[in-house]
């Protein structure tokens, strides 16, 4: 769905309106509330909030499925390091030396 000018509105236009607006969310008209002429909020169906998360999460699982693939892929490839060698190399890394 587009946003329209009509469904951009001011601060004190929501204020004054906020029964009509949430009535116009429900009914799927998303609205865009501005504060000092900059965008600043949105009201929309709280169905369609629902929705938006559930994407977000989605998101991050193929994201997280993309991740364990190329490392899968790296195993295979043996495109690894051993651990414990790894982790007392950035300890060392990390610990001041001392001084002479």
């Amino acid at each position: 769905m587009a946003i329209s000018s009509c469904d951009v509105i001011s601060m004190s236009q929501a204020r004054a309106n906020l029964s009509q607006l949430a009535a116009q969310a429900k009914a799927g008209v998303e609205k865009i509330i501005t504060k000092n002429g900059e965008s600043y909020v949105a009201i929309i169906d709280v169905q369609r909030l629902d929705h938006y998360h559930r994407l977000e999460r989605e998101h991050i699982h193929l994201l997280l499925i993309d991740d364990a693939s190329k490392g899968l892929a790296d195993v295979a490839t043996g495109k690894v390091k051993d651990a414990r060698n790894t982790l007392a190399a950035i300890k060392r890394r990390r610990t001041p030396k001392a001084r002479g």
